[in-house]
């Protein structure tokens, strides 16, 4: 790849996941202009195929008849398969909450917010999911039941595994991904659970699910079991050089057309569909409550230490933990004052050498808001599975200057 290519932008028609995308993009060059700001960023961008970089940002602008719209840019979308990591957690989240809606009017019953809920042995051996210790730092003893919200606030403070795992038993497998796909996001493949330490003789099996509410009867989700896996029909799914499995290296690529996967832009429209459901993006929109949409989206706007509930150490949680953007965008608005915090409203991802952030930013005092979503993939020595990637020195910084440079250019400009 020449310097030009790896810097220019790609215009046009995105592509993604083997489809061709609904939205076109503004003409943008992002590679050049950004690379002057950030020179250290060069030889990323020169080798932009090799980093598997996709960047995706939608300013909210004024539409016809005073409705909200987004003009949307991208760099490299579509180009080939990423391995979304955590960033699918979302969708469960949503699938969640319009899951507890459909069973609250099916079964006319109370809120399921925050009904106990119970998650039944899913095999033979397994234990049954009741409650959780009462403080996840470990100071306060004592237990609190499971209940969705709680599950919710974990996966979107912390990025919770067990959470996600959870919520996959809530949903199904198949219904999650029917569910995706409803709203009009054909990308969308959610084959898996996340880091599940337990062996699942049938990972496309789900538990058995009670919820309790304080008002109304109990409602049961009986155990289900999908017929097939779901595929990524895209590009690039088979990636790096060697792989380790156990105690193996094994040579040659890995292959992802199995596991967990979803374009770029139908990952920002998904926070698009929660964040500013206002906004018309030609496909359904969600079937949630306006208190549930608020309770998730606070959630994925705080910072770990500002839950009661779940409590999170801000030494063991920094601000930064799962905000991708926010370092960068502190040089510029470190929030000291008040009205100046820019909100960032975020699920980000990291697995296998991939980087993703999907994130909302909204100033308040200036009236400011975009969708920044980026992808980039950082694995030197090529092999997959062996906790060598580089995160900290060059994901890291990267997206933070990413998140200086949006900040600058539309959230306050000169």
């Amino acid at each position: 790849m020449t310097r030009r290519q790896g810097l220019a932008a790609i215009g046009g028609a995105l592509w993604l996941a083997g489809c061709r995308s609904r939205y076109p993009t503004e003409s943008w060059d992002f590679g050049t202009t950004f690379a002057r700001e950030f020179p250290r960023a060069a030889s990323i961008l020169e080798a932009a195929e090799r980093y598997r970089l996709q960047i995706l940002v939608s300013e909210v602008v004024p539409g016809p008849r005073g409705k909200a719209r987004l003009r949307r840019h991208g760099y490299r979308v579509g180009a080939e398969y990423f391995y979304p990591a955590s960033s699918i957690k979302l969708a469960a989240a949503v699938a969640a909450l319009e899951e507890i809606e459909a069973l609250q009017a099916r079964h006319q019953t109370s809120d399921l917010l925050d009904a106990p809920m119970e998650i039944e042995a899913l095999f033979e051996g397994d234990t049954p999911q009741r409650a959780d210790p009462a403080d996840d730092e470990g100071g306060g003893g004592g237990s609190v039941p499971i209940t969705v919200g709680r599950e919710l606030r974990k996966l979107a403070l912390v990025s919770d595994n067990q959470a996600f795992n959870r919520l996959f038993d809530l949903v199904g497998h198949e219904a999650l991904n029917r569910r995706m796909h409803a709203l009009g996001l054909s990308s969308a493949v959610i084959n898996h659970r996340l880091s599940e330490p337990r062996t699942i003789p049938n990972g496309l099996a789900s538990a058995a699910v009670t919820l309790r509410p304080s008002k109304g009867p109990e409602v049961r989700i009986p155990a289900r079991t999908s017929p097939s896996l779901w595929m990524n029909r895209c590009g690039g799914c088979r990636i790096g050089d060697a792989y380790v499995q156990g105690d193996t290296v094994v040579t040659g690529p890995m292959d992802f057309e199995r596991r967990n996967g979803i374009s770029l832009v139908d990952l920002q429209d998904l926070l698009v569909k929660l964040a500013r459901p206002e906004i018309d993006l030609g496909t359904p929109g969600l079937v949630v409550s306006p208190g549930h949409r608020r309770f998730l989206l606070r959630a994925m706007t705080q910072y770990p230490r500002e839950s009661d509930d779940p409590r999170y150490s801000a030494a063991t949680y920094p601000d930064a933990y799962a905000k991708f953007l926010l370092p960068g965008v502190r040089r510029l608005l470190p929030g000291a004052s008040p009205g100046e915090r820019v909100e960032i409203t975020n699920k980000i991802g990291r697995a296998y050498g991939f980087s993703v952030e999907n994130a909302y930013l909204h100033h308040p005092r200036r009236g400011r808001s975009l969708f920044v979503s980026a992808v980039m993939y950082t694995n030197a020595d090529g092999v997959l599975n062996d906790d060598r990637y580089e995160y900290e020195t060059v994901a890291d910084g990267f997206l933070a200057d990413l998140g200086e440079w949006v900040t600058r250019r539309w959230l306050v400009p000169n």
